[in-house]
């Protein structure tokens, strides 16, 4: 593809804020978000990825493909949102993921300080404050509902959210193409409470984009981000390795921080007790995950290179509200690392 046609193509691909004027800046950040795609099919080989257009409206594509010429699978673009797993990604209607009571107790969970509600904790601005503004691409890997995305937004050139749950990716990037959502937070049996949820003015949402893609195999160049974040995700993961070894591929090989935070709620129902990175007896991870994961960052169990310099380490707090009479504190412990 030329490069006046790669233009193009991310212009109508990636959504940004529509009431802006599209300068030379923007489709330069656009199409550096599209040639870091490849294949999630195809890794470790990178093959880049063709696009297709069905149809188009203003800046987004609302139908349309993404498609690997190495080994024929096609990633579909439906209603704007691309969808880069390597199996097809079809919501079902019993994952919790995808119910609305769930999205709005995350959309809680993420902004409730925005909202002014004395319940909600700053667990997204604390764990904002440890990563440091840098040049470069930032991943938020299980971006959920999008705080830690757009709080990067303000530190990073070009933010990339990612999520499996279709229904957080709609939600995240609705409130980034209208800065603002109207939710219906759930009170009691069936009673809910509207709400209107609005971005501050000085949050930036032009260099920001959220995805559907599987965090075990990420559709990225290796080496492509300075600035990661895996936030209480990895407890939810049938590989839990997998995705710290896909993390580890596409950062930098220096230069680069990464974010992880996780409260360790093992369950058999996600993963086997073999997959686990903690909370067992025996095993290559016998013992506390937040200790096992310093020791694998840091080299000591021979996974991850280059290695990895922690800075710090401890728990922040969070919550989750179900209504307004049940809430889940939620201890979540962050390591934050370097290289």
């Amino acid at each position: 593809m030329d490069p006046e046609a790669a233009v193009l193509s991310a212009n109508r691909l990636w959504p940004w804020d529509r009431t802006r004027r599209h300068d030379l800046l923007e489709d330069i950040m656009k199409q550096a978000l599209l040639e870091l795609l490849i294949c999630p099919h195809c890794r470790p080989q990178e093959s880049p990825l063709q696009v297709s257009i069905q149809a188009a409206r203003q800046d987004d594509i609302i139908t349309g493909s993404l498609s690997c010429p190495l080994c024929q699978k096609v990633y579909p673009i439906a209603d704007g949102i691309a969808f880069l797993t390597p199996q097809q990604h079809i919501p079902q209607a019993t994952n919790r993921y995808e119910m609305p009571a769930v999205v709005a107790s995350y959309l809680w969970s993420h902004y409730g300080d925005l909202l002014g509600d004395d319940m909600a904790t700053d667990a997204y601005q604390q764990w904002a404050g440890l990563m440091r503004p840098s040049l470069g691409n930032c991943l938020d890997g299980g971006c959920a509902v999008g705080r830690f995305a757009f709080e990067m937004a303000k530190k990073f050139d070009l933010v990339v959210g990612l999520d499996n749950s279709v229904a957080f990716i709609r939600t995240a990037r609705e409130l980034m193409a209208k800065r603002r959502l109207d939710l219906l937070l759930p009170e009691e049996g069936k009673l809910q409470r509207p709400v209107t949820l609005t971005l501050p003015p000085d949050w930036p949402t032009l260099n920001l984009d959220f995805i559907v893609a599987d965090a075990q195999a990420l559709p990225f160049r290796a080496k492509s981000f300075s600035g990661l974040a895996s936030l209480n995700m990895v407890d939810k993961l049938p590989d839990p390795l997998a995705h710290l070894s896909e993390i580890n591929r596409v950062a930098k090989p220096s230069g680069a921080q990464f974010l992880f935070s996780d409260p360790f709620s093992w369950s058999t129902d996600v993963a086997p007790e073999t997959a686990w990175l903690g909370g067992t007896e025996s095993g290559p991870f016998a013992g506390r995950a937040q200790t096992n994961i310093i020791d694998l960052l840091e080299g000591k169990k021979g996974c991850l290179e280059p290695c990895w310099q922690v800075e710090s380490h401890g728990p922040i707090w969070w919550k989750i509200r179900t209504h307004c009479n049940h809430y889940e504190m939620i201890r979540s412990c962050f390591i934050k690392a370097k290289r």
